[in-house]
């Protein structure tokens, strides 16, 4: 009988934990396990990716309720009858008007949600909650599994959590998965008490899969003007208004480019990021293209690639870049060094504007710089796809599994 694995995440939406559960998925050998995956939300641009041997589980019934303005949440619990989801859905609303740190409030409302929710039927060899907080408590207070693993996709750290609500549950993980070895330090510096139980696995990637879907055709190209690509979701936390601000100092120097931004976020981000690039007059030299099913093309024909975020986990916009051998100009975050060397096989920044442009401006001059990194990203190993052996490790307590 084939080991049993359940995958826990919110959404398939665009962002790159999202993806690399994606590309995780579809590496996994499905003559060796049975996969089940659990969204809390069964949508998002990646869903259609999800190999078909991947089964598909019903959202927990009540998650809805907690999804949607609390005005039209208390009316659907009335009108439905689920007077169970009231009170909770009343005590989020009110750590949604007190917590004003986005990742606090999502550690807060597991307390007050969690007993609404059923146990999950069924019994896996291994649960994995793909991302922090809801993800990982969903899988310690309602999955039955014989190994629980938990997945961090960032600086723990840099999110301004509260270590205290989440000891309990990584107390009761028997692996805490990094995507770096900064991630890794930072959850060791945090939970000394488990540093024995953090791995590193990283993102997967696969050149073959990159270079394929990089050949469909794209409209036709807008003059001669520089092409900058920037692909990440719009958040704060990813910079695009410091990439903004720098499309407008290389603006006034006279230098002429053309700004692709792929990636979606909220309306009032999207609305923010559009009123600065108007209040600039920026129209026609930066644009946010929104998300789209495949980037590769624009990352083919871009000229440099700009990654302005002020942190990361370990980026999979950089990685792929990197494989498409592209120069690349990436802000100081603290993960920066586990992918960028400055100088050898790209440029690390300041995170100011100021510093990104000149960071552009330096590879547009340099163009003996730009294939200089060409030709040292060509000769590294970029493909990560013998990653998924280390999920098999941990799968299987430690005893390797032969990937043939």
């Amino acid at each position: 009988m084939k080991p049993k694995l359940l995958f826990v995440m919110n959404h398939l939406d665009c962002g790159g934990a999202e993806k690399a559960l994606v590309s995780l998925l579809q590496v996994i050998d499905y003559d060796r396990f049975e996969v089940d995956l659990l969204l809390f939300k069964r949508e998002g641009m990646f869903l259609k990716h999800v190999p078909k041997r991947v089964k598909l589980l019903q959202p927990p019934a009540d998650y809805h309720y907690y999804d949607m303005p609390i005005g039209s949440a208390i009316a659907k619990c009335v009108r439905r009858g689920a007077f169970r989801s009231l009170l909770p859905r009343l005590y989020l609303g009110l750590v949604m008007r007190t917590e004003g740190n986005a990742a606090r409030r999502e550690q807060l409302a597991w307390r007050h949600i969690v007993r609404t929710f059923k146990r999950l039927d069924g019994h896996y060899d291994a649960a994995i909650g793909f991302l922090e907080k809801t993800p990982i408590y969903y899988v310690i207070d309602k999955v039955k599994a014989r190994r629980k693993i938990g997945w961090i996709h960032t600086n723990y750290e840099n999110m301004g959590m509260d270590r205290r609500l989440d000891e309990p549950y990584f107390n009761r993980l028997d692996h805490i998965v990094t995507v770096s070895e900064e991630c890794g330090s930072s959850v060791k510096d945090a939970f000394e008490e488990f540093k024995t139980k953090v791995k590193v696995i990283h993102n997967v990637v696969s050149p073959a899969i990159i270079r394929r879907l990089a050949q469909d055709e794209l409209p036709a190209e807008r003059g001669s003007a520089v092409r900058l690509l920037t692909i990440a979701r719009l958040h704060p936390v990813k910079g695009i208004d410091l990439a903004i601000e720098a499309a407008r100092l290389l603006r006034d120097m006279g230098i002429e480019i053309d700004w692709t931004v792929l990636g979606e976020g909220s309306r009032e981000e999207r609305e923010a990021l559009t009123s600065l690039i108007e209040r600039y007059e920026l129209q026609g030299h930066i644009r946010l293209i929104g998300a789209v099913d495949n980037p590769y093309p624009y990352l083919k024909l871009a000229d440099i690639v700009v990654q302005p975020s002020r942190y990361e986990g370990k980026s999979i916009a950089i990685d792929e870049a990197k494989i498409m051998g592209k120069p690349i100009v990436a802000t100081a975050f603290t993960t920066v060094a586990d992918q960028i060397e400055h100088g050898q096989n790209g440029l690390v920044v300041e995170m100011q504007p100021h510093a990104i442009a000149a960071g552009i401006k330096r590879l547009i001059e340099h163009p003996e710089l730009r294939e200089a990194f060409a030709v040292r990203l060509a000769e590294e190993a970029l493909g990560t796809e013998q990653e998924v052996r280390k999920l098999y490790e941990l799968v299987h307590d430690g005893e390797w599994l032969e990937a043939n």
